[in-house]
């Protein structure tokens, strides 16, 4: 998006109907240059005094060609649904107030706005896979369908570099401080379009700290976003949790999404691949609508069986977790989740089991879309959010990493014991625990969890339980789920059951702002994660599902829910909420197709940059310094604790608190150190939970010249290289056995070599680190690389790209003429000379 029309402020503000009439014809002719006969004809047919907003709004999409058509169609729908469902709650009797007309103006302008760079760019598809493609999976195909990268006729796959481009970006009013920190860095690049950026605020935001400055902060820099972007998607603070809304009513099927969250892997409910990154990895494809990626491996997951009834996705990726384990035959891989099992399993619980691949240690997980899938997007208030569905399936012989058969008629009602999301155990093995709240809420907890708690709670309540004294709290995920529920008559049951509310936001999940647990506290959770120090510090987390949660909340002990789940008003369940008859429902009719591989040597121009002329940076030389260890499954919530986020900017002071709860002596021996400097070497799993980048931050701001580990969780190890920070994998036993604390080490980064100080004897070993890796860490991350090599940034730094030495090159990249007049195959060639 290199830049927005300027709007002349009559165009913006208006205090009556010819006002605001006039300042429609405004907006028309300054975004999108509309003839003065149209504009002509607009004036004539909306000269009125007394019409209200939609019936101006209503005339004027008669009045205009398509797509202007269709962007006042939007708008309307906007300006007149509910605020509970993100609109303006503007109807034919409203009398409209200047700041009404000021905010549909807006959203006029922001969908007008969205028409120069609408331009579809993935849906070139072919109906069957050519004969020279080998087998693929579904992560592959949505690989290679948003591939920039030339893709060979046999496929895409593992190991393959490419570039790619994106459908959405999403992330929260606190991730967004630091983007923002980014943006202004990168010189202010503006997005790539103003219809695909989805900012929540979720994560501190609360009314009871609203007026705090950091807070304020972060709305504030929020609300600037909406404007200076011009978004059209934007709902203001605590209307959903960054993935709930995201996922209900945006992702599709065949889309690819990335997001400064690592629960952005939300989206695979929808057979959409969402992936969580660090902020300035998403800010970089914010500003461009493409990142890189190395294809990683994939595991499949098939479902068999039928789940007893009340058993929810959050019970099923419980299970999963008990039976396979967190970072073992997940780590740093996609999973897939197929079987003739899905068709019991809804779109929220397929949500709850997606949302906690991060913490079975997955870049994400992905459901193969289905009719469950079709249905749940075909249903979808807005036509907008359900036109660009690819419909894609795994290939029979598609290879994978993993295949794994999980029975749904074999899960139980569980519980994670703190602190490991893993540590899972029957309801029975912990019953009469005794605790001091119960929490229901947080993304995972989807609108389904929360009516079937409600409908335990409902039992507890005619059965005149005795409700011991203790804390009760629950949170939907966003407003339309609080409508959803009220309309249910289940906001009622939650209050009787003794429950307070929250608005829609991450509260103890996260434990950052007004809704924490308290220092000693014991909570059993409907949350994702609890590690140590989560829901406050410390406190205790315990996680199981929301029924569960319901069932124990009125002794405040761990109760098994099966004698409520016995007595709960199930044909309710299915009549009133679900809606389901007994008669079977007609079948969706779904079309799967295959990538079109051909396609990604014709995407618009508007995606293809030149390079900025620059000098090649310094190679990195050979790091000396001293070693420290660290144990297996160091999470980022350890390396950046939750309070850094809101209150430190710098390395340095992220480099305070480095560890300060799990390892306090960290710091201290770093800083011990001849050169107050050191290597890391840790084990298994390091960096899982979390995407916060500023886990990066605070290794660097303490001292720690590079990372070495038996495995990284996928975001950290990304992070590592998008920040500057060296890091690499080693799996030889002997460099582990070697690599004690406080001897010397060496890292020869050219040779791709070790060293380390034996006894006085430097024994070597080799190191593997890919060419995307070392060119980002040799240009100390991605905002530097942009700096140096401008919007070509991922052009440039591809394997076989690169810029060796300081010798002047020329690149020759092929563009096309225009985005909105694309005539695929006519491009030009353009050289640059560096």
């Amino acid at each position: 998006m290199p830049g927005l029309v300027e709007l002349p402020i009559a165009s913006t503000t208006a205090s009556s109907s010819p006002e605001f009439i006039s300042a429609l014809e405004s907006l028309l002719r300054t975004i999108r240059n509309v003839d003065s006969d149209t504009l002509a004809a607009v004036s004539r047919a909306l000269q009125t005094s007394d019409a209200s907003i939609p019936e101006i709004l209503t005339a004027l999409s008669s009045l205009l060609s398509a797509a202007e058509a269709e962007a006042i169609v939007c708008v309307l729908e906007r300006t007149t649904e509910s605020p509970s469902h993100g609109g303006l709650g503007i109807t034919t009797s409203t009398t409209p107030s200047p700041s009404q007309y000021e905010d549909v103006l807006f959203l006029v302008s922001a969908h007008l706005e969205a028409l120069s760079y609408a331009t579809p760019l993935f849906q070139s598809t072919i109906p069957q896979a050519k004969s020279k493609t080998h087998p693929m999976t579904l992560t592959q195909k949505i690989f290679a369908q948003h591939s920039f990268s030339q893709i060979p006729e046999s496929g895409l796959s593992t190991g393959s570099v490419v570039r790619v481009g994106l459908d959405w970006v999403l992330a929260s009013e606190l991730s967004w401080a630091g983007m923002a920190r980014v943006h202004a860095d990168l010189g202010n690049p503006g997005i790539w379009r103003n219809d695909r950026f989805w900012l929540a605020g979720d994560h501190v935001v609360h009314p009871d700290v609203r007026s705090e400055p950091k807070v304020t902060a972060m709305v504030e820099k929020a609300e600037k976003a909406k404007k200076q972007f011009r978004m059209t998607e934007y709902q203001g603070m605590n209307y959903t949790i960054m993935h709930t809304e995201f996922v209900r009513e945006r992702a599709e099927p065949g889309m690819l999404c990335v997001g400064s969250d690592s629960h952005t892997c939300s989206g695979g409910a929808v057979g959409c691949l969402s992936i969580g990154l660090g902020v300035a990895d998403v800010m970089m494809a914010l500003a461009l609508g493409q990142t890189w990626f190395k294809i990683p491996e994939v595991i499949k997951i098939e479902f068999i069986g039928k789940p007893r009834r009340a058993i929810s996705g959050k019970d099923v990726i419980l299970h999963i977790l008990r039976e396979l384990k967190r970072n073992t035959v997940a780590s740093e891989r996609i999973v897939e989740f197929t079987g003739d099992g899905c068709q019991y399993l809804s779109v929220d619980a397929r949500f709850a089991i997606c949302n906690m691949c991060t913490e079975f240690g997955a870049v994400t997980g992905i459901f193969v879309p289905d009719g469950v899938t079709k249905k749940y997007v075909d249903d979808r208030r807005r036509k907008a959010n359900k036109l660009n569905s690819i419909y894609f399936k795994p290939d029979k012989g598609a290879s994978y990493a993993g295949e794994y058969i999980i029975d749904l008629a074999k899960v139980e009602h569980t519980i994670a014991v703190y602190p490991e999301p893993d540590h899972v155990v029957p309801v029975s093995e912990k019953e009469g625990m005794e605790i001091d709240g119960v929490f229901i809420g947080a993304c995972t907890t989807t609108e389904e969890e929360l009516v079937l708690a409600a409908l335990v709670l409902k039992v507890g309540l005619q059965k005149q339980l005795p409700r011991r004294k203790g804390k009760r709290h629950y949170v939907p995920g966003s407003l339309p789920i609080v409508d959803k529920l009220e309309k249910l008559g289940l906001l009622e049951v939650y209050e009787a059951a003794g429950f307070t509310r929250g608005p829609p936001g991450c509260s103890y999940c996260v434990g950052l702002s007004a809704e924490k647990a308290e220092k000693g506290e014991t909570w059993l959770s409907s949350q994702n994660r609890n590690f140590a120090n989560r829901m406050g510090a410390g406190a205790f987390g315990n996680l199981s599902s929301a029924v569960v949660c319901a069932a124990s909340s009125f002794s405040l002990t761990v109760s098994d829910p099966e004698p409520f789940i016995a007595e709960m008003d199930l044909e309710w369940y299915d009549k009133t909420y679900l809606r389901r008859s007994s008669s079977p429902s007609p079948s969706r009719s779904l079309a799967y197709v295959e990538p079109d591989l051909s396609a990604a040597s014709f995407r618009p121009a508007q995606l293809a940059a030149q390079s900025k002329s620059a000098t090649f940076p310094n190679p990195i030389g050979t790091i000396k310094s001293t070693i420290i260890t660290l144990g297996d499954l160091i999470d980022t919530d350890a390396l950046a604790p939750g309070p850094t986020l809101a209150t430190c900017v710098t390395d340095e002071e992220f480099g305070e608190h480095c560890l300060e709860h799990t390892h306090p002596d960290f710091r201290n021996t770093i800083k011990s150190y001849p050169d107050s400097s050191a290597v890391v070497v840790a084990g298994n799993g390091f960096g899982v939970g979390s995407s916060r980048e500023n886990a990066v931050s605070a290794l660097k701001g303490c001292g720690v010249k590079c990372v070495i580990s038996k495995s990284f969780a996928f975001i950290f190890g990304r992070n590592l290289p998008s920040l500057g920070l060296l890091g690499f994998n080693m799996t030889d036993n002997s460099f582990y056995e070697a690599a004690q604390d406080g001897r010397s080490i060496e890292v020869d980064v050219q040779a791709r070599k070790v060293k380390i100080d034996v006894g006085g004897q430097m024994i070597e070993w080799p190191f593997e680190l890919s060419e995307m890796e070392y060119q980002l860490t040799v240009n100390k991350g991605v905002t530097e690389s942009f700096k140096r090599y401008g919007r070509a940034i991922w052009e440039d730094l591809m394997p076989g790209n690169k810029i060796k030495g300081k010798e002047a090159v020329s690149i020759e990249v092929k563009m096309l003429e225009s985005a909105e007049n694309a005539n695929f195959g006519n491009g030009v060639t353009h050289k640059m000379d560096w």
